[in-house]
């Protein structure tokens, strides 16, 4: 007999210092360890449109800071080119760059952690300048 489907949510606060990207990889690991569920899937949904996550390499910085300037080439701060401005000159680069990345993951869940690669961690993409307390929702389901 199988055992049965279990399930846990939590809602993690993070705060960012503005504009950067933040490894949440132990912070949602840690969480998923005090579940006692060892196998299944965590869906991180990330409660905002100025900010985003992604799965990317956490060996080399250089990884990191070469993502954010290509974001940011392609979501130039320039209110020349944007129609939505008043939440400030940063705002509609930041939901583009949203756009580009996700605000949401689906992420296998083996021997109560994130089954990511060796050199993968989770990360937040804070796109706004000044410093926001994102709110990212875990839900686990399995066994």
């Amino acid at each position: 007999m199988s055992a049965p489907l279990r399930q846990a949510q939590t809602v993690l606060q993070v705060a960012t210092r503005g504009h950067g990207i933040h490894d949440l990889t132990a912070t949602i690991d840690d969480w998923l360890a005090d579940q006692d569920i060892a196998t299944g899937l965590a869906t991180l949904f990330l409660q905002h449109t100025s900010a985003s996550l992604t799965v990317q390499e956490n060996a080399d910085p250089d990884v990191l800071r070469d993502l954010q300037d290509w974001l940011a080439a392609l979501a130039p701060e320039d209110p020349r080119r944007y129609r939505h401005g008043a939440e400030g000159p940063d705002d509609m680069p930041a939901h583009l760059r949203s756009v580009l990345t996700q605000t949401s993951l689906a992420i296998p869940v083996s021997g109560g952690r994130m089954a990511l690669g060796t050199w993968q961690a989770v990360y937040l993409l804070e796109h706004r300048r000044q410093p926001h307390r994102r709110r990212l929702v875990v839900h686990l389901a399995g066994t």
